[in-house]
């Protein structure tokens, strides 16, 4: 058996068109979605996320603006820079790039924006909604995962899926948007003892710990669903994810590739939020 690729990259021009045409919806009612990147510092990853962050808003119609300060602003000063852009009512959504200066709390950070504007989906009310099943903002990551899941025409109900990774950013919402489709779900972390046993049961398993070769092909059950969402650098430097890809792709049924898997749809749903965020404030 060799795994089929579930294509980011397509999944994410598909996504990209239709935020494209629901824009322009917006524009012909004189509504200009907006969405502000706050990026404080000159870590080289987080300056080549957010320019295409940038380019991809700016591709579909969405206005984009990228706000550059010094890793030595204080954290007083962009807090209140957050608020004013909380206040500003042509800002439909904010993301502040992370990882954040030493200085500075990200907790505290992410919290000062408005739940209306949450477009990353790490507020807490955002966890909230996602918790209740009320209105929020998923989480770009996941939220992208879940597409892919639906792309392939996946009926999780009564599935069980195990995630690889605790973080508040990927594993447990994760779990939860699994859960609420009535999955079974597992949360896991590298240091799991006999992780594999756990994964041998795993309709699906989602690898989202950072950590190269963290699921191996004797880890998979045969036909499962394998989404990789790490993002590593081999002994040669090229990108890769947590997933031993050539190995797993031969036992899976459906496997991400990295790059060109969870990577671009993380970015198209940051569009969607954007716009639905946009769409929210125009009634």
């Amino acid at each position: 058996m060799t795994a089929q690729l579930i294509d980011g990259n397509a999944l994410a021009r598909q996504i990209r068109a239709e935020v494209a045409h629901r824009t322009e919806a917006l524009k012909a009612r004189g509504i200009q979605p907006q969405l502000t990147i706050v990026l404080v510092g000159d870590d080289p990853a987080s300056q080549v996320y957010t320019r295409h962050k940038v380019n991809d808003s700016t591709e579909t119609g969405l206005g984009a603006t990228l706000e550059r300060y010094p890793a030595t602003l204080a954290e007083a000063q962009l807090l209140d820079r957050i608020r004013a852009l909380n206040a500003d009512p042509k800002v439909h959504g904010i993301l502040v790039q992370l990882p954040l200066p030493g200085h500075m709390d990200a907790s505290k950070v992410i919290e000062t924006i408005s739940p209306a504007k949450d477009v990353d989906g790490f507020h807490v009310a955002s966890a909230g909604a996602l918790v209740t099943g009320q209105p929020g903002f998923w989480p770009c990551t996941p939220y992208g995962c879940m597409k892919m899941l639906e792309s392939i025409g996946y009926e999780l109900r009564g599935r069980h899926a195990v995630v690889i990774g605790r973080s508040n950013i990927v594993g447990k919402p994760m779990a939860l948007m699994l859960l609420q489709k009535n999955a079974t779900v597992t949360i896991c972390h590298s240091a799991t003892a006999d992780l594999g046993a756990m994964t041998r049961q795993a309709d699906v398993v989602v690898a989202a710990v950072g950590k190269r070769n963290v699921l191996t092909a004797g880890m998979v059950k045969p036909g499962a669903v394998v989404l990789d969402v790490g993002m590593n650098r081999d002994e040669a430097g090229k990108l890769c994810g947590d997933v031993d890809f050539e190995g797993v792709r031969q036992v899976a049924g459906w496997i991400t590739p990295v790059p060109g898997g969870v990577g671009p749809m993380t970015r198209a749903m940051l569009l969607v939020n954007t716009l639905e965020a946009a769409e929210r404030a125009a009634g």
